[in-house]
């Protein structure tokens, strides 16, 4: 017995990397699964496959070969109409939807003075649009089963990134990206679960096509792997499993072997004006550097 055995899950951009990886977890776990990615492929502007053969139709063999169930689909995210199609591809094909991974990606690294206006596009577009389109529909799907008195245990697991939490040099529209999807992930929690919808998002630290030239390569000597795209999947399959249903508006972190629960932005020191009114510029002078550390604080900081 899989921990996913009877669910249906779509992965977008599961032809390689991250994607693939959580694509075959899944299907180990029992789950069937749509295993999208677009043929021209906008992280290397080539074609994404070879001798003809989509990446996501490669995957879907390494499934199928398995013993498991999955379908290949090529629309792009970044088309409205082509997210609906993805939806209604998983139900035509497999029956149900049960789980959606919005992993689609692309990077287009950059120094803002030098960026574009299409690498800015290309970067929302794949990120912010597709993670909102995907879950829009699927949710769409799950709201109306529920309405139709369906029983529903939906999980939408999103996909952020370190840049998203603390920045990068050179990754201004990829790190607003990363960091909307953290907003979008925690606004639909709420809204979800009131259709039996959990949503999560994950973190990985990992070496694909897109970090390769930052990360390197694979230890020669066959050990572990801190940055093999596979060390998330494990916590994929888990927050798409019914074990995690009590867990939403989340954000983990899977650095190697470990998962880091991530705080957010939790509220630190704090200063209330003097009189109780607006604050003032000139006070501000002298209390500001106070909530950094930055300025002594005297006995008074001590307690007294």
């Amino acid at each position: 017995m899989g921990l996913l055995d009877g669910r249906v899950a779509i992965v977008t951009g599961a032809g390689r990397g991250l994607g693939r990886a959580h694509a075959l977890a899944l299907a180990a776990a029992g789950a069937a699964v749509v295993v999208n990615d677009v043929v021209n492929d906008a992280v290397t502007r080539t074609e994404n496959g070879t001798g003809g053969t989509s990446a996501a139709a490669q995957v879907v063999a390494e499934i199928v070969a398995a013993g498991g169930k999955a379908v290949a689909d090529t629309s792009s995210v970044t088309d409205w109409r082509a997210c609906a199609a993805i939806v209604d591809h998983a139900v035509a094909e497999l029956g149900r939807l049960d789980i959606l991974v919005n992993n689609a990606g692309v990077t287009r690294d950059r120094m803002l003075a030098s960026a574009t206006e299409e690498d800015l596009d290309l970067t929302l577009g794949v990120h912010v649009k597709g993670t909102y389109a995907m879950a829009h529909h699927a949710c769409a799907y799950w709201r109306s089963l529920v309405k139709a008195g369906g029983d529903v245990t939906g999980r939408v697991i999103n996909t952020t990134s370190g840049a998203g939490m603390a920045g990068n040099l050179g990754q201004t529209a990829y790190a607003a990206a990363k960091a909307a999807i953290i907003g979008f992930t925690l606004s639909l929690a709420l809204e979800a679960g009131r259709y039996h919808v959990t949503a999560n998002a994950v973190s990985p630290l990992a070496r694909t096509r897109m970090t390769e030239q930052l990360m390197g390569t694979a230890p020669a000597d066959g050990g572990f792997d801190d940055l093999a795209p596979e060390n998330a999947s494990g916590l994929v399959v888990y927050l798409a499993s019914p074990a995690a249903g009590w867990l939403t508006g989340q954000v983990l972190r899977v650095e190697g072997n470990e998962v880091i629960r991530m705080d957010g932005w939790s509220a630190g020191p704090r200063y209330r004006s003097r009189d109780g009114a607006a604050l003032e510029p000139a006070e501000l002078v002298e209390a500001v550097p106070k909530l950094f550390g930055a300025a002594p604080g005297g006995l008074a900081g001590l307690g007294g």
